[in-house]
């Protein structure tokens, strides 16, 4: 056991590509997604956080246990938003960089146990995440700010390598 697991800390990591399972074999998998590059980051403008929370691929992180998700905003009285930014991790001949970034609103009312998410939003830029679109517009500049810096401090080269789509994007 680490230092890390014997703390109960997470280590924070990005997902960089794996070998590719179906290398045209044309077999079992053959047309699959693979999500193997790909991260979820948690930005909470209400802590001024943002961190990797692997859990959220499978809508079990955190910020979305204990909740009951209502069909309509307005049945979540008094939300705190958060968002899931699904950052899709590519390599280059400079190295790995930041392809793909979609992000998607989630609303939690913990008091009231209320949650709301667009299931199909978090689908669809999940899927322009992997195909290396930038997806940030109806984030504020607080979380943009917020998501930037992380993915900087994160690993600056991978930010380097990355396009100017993507810090223009996330420039505020």
């Amino acid at each position: 056991m680490n230092k890390d697991q014997s703390s109960g800390k997470k280590k924070q990591s990005f997902t960089i590509i794996k070998d590719d399972s179906v290398d045209g074999h044309g077999g079992y998998g053959a047309g699959s997604i693979s999500l193997e590059n790909m991260s979820s980051v948690i930005v909470d403008p209400n802590e001024d956080t943002a961190y990797v929370d692997m859990d959220a691929m499978h809508a079990r992180s955190d910020i979305e246990r204990r909740v009951k998700y209502v069909q309509d905003k307005s049945e979540v009285p008094d939300p705190k938003q958060y968002w899931i930014v699904w950052v899709t991790v590519e390599k280059s001949e400079t190295g790995p960089y930041y392809a793909g970034v979609g992000a998607c609103e989630l609303l939690v009312d913990r008091p009231n146990k209320r949650a709301f998410k667009s299931m199909a939003e978090h689908v669809t830029n999940m899927e322009k995440s992997l195909k290396g679109k930038i997806i940030v517009d109806r984030m504020d500049d607080h979380s943009k700010t917020l998501l930037r810096n992380f993915l900087q401090d994160f690993d600056e080269s991978m930010w380097n390598n990355s396009t100017d789509e993507l810090k223009q994007a996330l420039a505020t």
